[in-house]
């Protein structure tokens, strides 16, 4: 049981990691630091797209429109944290 609970926190890990870089780029993409016509760059950034467009998707349909805000990849990591939190406080029920 508790290569389960070490599997489960590797995920959460790696899910924070692609948010984290998803919103690094999109700031870069934005202030024209990086460009969607390179192909590695176009290939990285669609690639996080199609991973993380299903795990922001159900967020952005309960979050108000705030204007070309998207705080998505903020609630999906409070939301990662909290079932981080939870996984550690019931470890004891993974040994």
């Amino acid at each position: 049981m508790q290569s389960i609970f070490e599997i489960l926190m590797l995920l959460i890990s790696i899910a924070r990691f692609f948010i984290f870089a998803h919103f690094i780029m999109s700031w870069l993409i934005s202030f024209q630091v990086l460009n969607i016509r390179q192909p590695l760059v176009a290939q990285i950034w669609y690639g996080l797209q199609s991973i993380l467009e299903p795990l922001y998707r159900p967020i952005r349909r309960y979050m108000p429109d705030l204007g070309g805000i998207d705080l998505s990849p903020i609630v999906a990591l409070i939301g990662l944290e909290i079932i981080r939190i939870v996984l550690i406080n019931n470890a004891g029920l993974f040994f």
